[in-house]
């Protein structure tokens, strides 16, 4: 057994029974939680390899360490087990698998040719649909800025598929040259899915071979005599020769493929994806993780998975370690796909000039980050100092109250780990209670919410911030000793300096202490703290607008006859908001169920 680790009896026994198949393994710790999912061939020899002397590094060993029990799955093919893993993964996001975590659903291009005038529409998830999927993209702007190119110079529909049916006239859009208006207008099917190849061409980055496709065209329609065509092909031309101009082409065989590079550093790594369509690098973008138990290997077979499960594989994706299971993955990847996806690990050649394009950036991009984490802890050590914190401040939440004129009272928290901000943490409350024109009631519900229910604690903060001073400050902490939490954490209050009282900073408060924290000569802790609180008050603002702004709606619509309450939320739901509502017409009203032209005449005049 690996040395310095005492394996308890039952593990052993466990071990001792393992079988030779196919399957999945999940480590637990004494709590009974899991803290690792992993796949084998053989799973006797998989698991066995992790309390064995001469295979274990010193981060298996952390691992190993607390371990005290483990379960399996046997499966009958490998790739049976890759999946299971897979989904394994995603249940229990046990602490020592690679997880992307900040792995957002980016934004794609979708065209469906099976509807009868297909649209381009940007949308975040991409189904077994038939439709074709261009991206993701690795910025909103870089795909807006796309979307406005198609849309200035191919006249495609802008409306909705609902709206396409319903609309009597043409929009705005037709009149300013910026689509064909099939939704009213007889327009030549076969001009239009031509115009939609050209999309289709342009968004897969075969721009050269779109350009030779228009430019005939534009001669076509010359001499036929066809004028005004041909100038709008000419222009369409330019546009796109034009955009060709700019991008970088850094592959001769015009191949699509992603390059998937992993650079380690430590405990820190950073997974450089750079994506080539036609030759042309169209983005790269990178995902970090500061601390992964796992090696080079292990991250690019994870990252691959859980990545293409959310998006389509190109035809080729080169990736930097080579690792067990290649063959199976690509098959797994081609079954999602659809056709045949090939996982490569170039070592000379074009392609490896490609995986040393992806590892300079990802270098560049790792020094970067631990150069930030580092400042981050630097801080977090100083503010734990400051504070007389027994601990490091890795998460910490802050609060604060919203309302208009003692209306609509809510309550926004916001979540720091590590020193950056953690969203998916954050979390908006709307005051249940009357609590109009009281602060103090509304931070204490709000506290008793997020802490009443041990069930629903964790995780604690280390440190909790309110925005308001000594009095919010004694509110929470009158909260925490009714629900025994006083201590558990350090609790401060932060107040804006007052100017009139010749303060030249805002001052933070500790339970029990009439003057403020002496900061001393470290501003950036008190900027942090600034940070925070500006951050948690923009998201409470924002949260309270969008509540006033739906309540403004709703009670317009409440002294229309004939709309209640299952009409109004069809209404809300269908357009989205006030803007959408008003912009509609009426015959757009009459069209919704339930909606008679009687009643969408009064919308439309309550809306006014």
């Amino acid at each position: 057994m690996n040395q310095g680790i005492m394996v308890p009896e039952a593990l052993a026994e466990q071990l001792h029974c393992l079988v030779t198949d196919p399957g999945v393994y999940r480590f637990k710790d004494e709590k009974g939680v899991v803290i690792y999912v992993g796949k084998a061939k053989n799973l006797k020899k998989r698991v066995s390899s992790y309390f064995n002397r001469s295979h274990t590094d010193p981060k298996t060993a952390a691992l190993v360490r607390k371990v005290v029990a483990l379960d399996t799955v046997v499966t009958a093919t490998e790739k049976e087990a890759l999946i299971l893993e897979s989904i394994l993964i995603t249940r229990h996001k046990p602490r020592y698998n690679v997880i992307l975590k900040d792995d957002k659903r980016y934004p794609s291009l979708r065209i469906d040719l099976n509807d009868e005038w297909p649209g381009l529409t940007v949308v975040r998830r991409i189904e077994k649909d038939g439709a074709f999927y261009f991206g993701p993209y690795t910025s909103s702007s870089a795909v807006h800025a796309t979307v406005k190119f198609i849309n200035r110079h191919f006249k495609l529909r802008k409306c909705t598929c609902s709206t396409l049916k319903s609309r009597t006239r043409p929009c705005l859009n037709h009149q300013m040259g910026l689509c064909l208006a099939p939704c009213c207008l007889e327009v030549s099917r076969e001009a239009y899915m031509e115009m939609v190849s050209q999309v289709i061409l342009f968004l897969k980055g075969r721009t050269p071979e779109l350009v030779e496709s228009l430019r005939s065209e534009m001669v076509r329609c010359a001499s036929e005599e066809r004028f005004e065509e041909a100038a709008e092909l000419r222009d369409r031309l330019f546009a796109v020769e034009k955009t060709l101009e700019k991008q970088v082409v850094v592959a001769t065989d015009m191949a699509d493929r992603d390059v998937v590079d992993i650079c380690m550093q430590g405990p820190a790594v950073c997974i450089t994806l750079m994506q080539v369509r036609g030759g042309v690098l169209l983005g790269s973008r990178s995902v970090h993780l500061l601390e992964t138990m796992a090696g080079p290997e292990e991250v690019a077979e994870n990252f691959i998975c859980q990545y293409y499960e959310k998006h389509a594989a190109p035809a080729e994706v080169l990736v930097s370690h080579r690792f067990d299971g290649a063959e199976t993955v690509s098959d797994h990847l081609r079954e999602t796909a659809g056709r045949r996806v090939r996982l490569l690990f170039p070592s000379r050649g074009e392609k490896a000039k490609l995986m040393s394009m992806a590892r300079k950036n990802g270098e560049k991009r790792l020094a970067e980050i631990i150069s930030g984490a580092d400042a981050d802890r630097q801080v977090l050590e100083n503010l734990m100092k400051r504070l007389g914190m027994d601990r490091l401040p890795e998460r910490i939440e802050s609060y604060d109250n919203s309302n208009t004129a003692g209306n609509d009272p809510v309550s926004g928290m916001v979540v720091f780990e590590n020193g950056r901000p953690k969203k998916s943490d954050y979390r908006t409350f709307r005051i249940k209670a009357d609590t109009r024109y009281d602060d103090y009631a509304s931070m204490a519900e709000v506290l008793t919410r997020r802490f009443g229910d041990p069930a629903k604690r964790d995780p604690l903060p280390d440190l909790l911030m309110v925005d308001g001073g000594k009095g919010q400050l004694n509110v929470a902490t009158r909260v925490l000793e009714e629900l025994g939490l006083l201590g558990a954490f350090t609790v401060i209050g932060i107040a804006k300096m007052r100017e009139e009282a010749g303060e030249t900073q805002d001052k933070i408060y500790l339970p029990g202490r009439s003057n403020p924290v002496n900061m001393g000569l470290q501003p950036d802790l008190l900027l942090f703290l600034q940070r925070m609180r500006d951050e948690v008050h923009r998201f409470a603002i924002t949260f309270q607008r969008r509540v006033r702004g739906k309540r403004s709606v709703s009670s317009k619509l409440d002294d229309v006859p004939g709309v209640g309450k299952k009409r109004k939320t069809m209404l809300l739901k269908h357009f989205g908001g006030i803007t959408a509502m008003k912009a509609a017409s009426a015959e757009e009203l009459a069209n919704l169920p339930g909606i008679t032209p009687e009643i969408a005449e009064a919308i439309g005049r309550a809306l006014e």
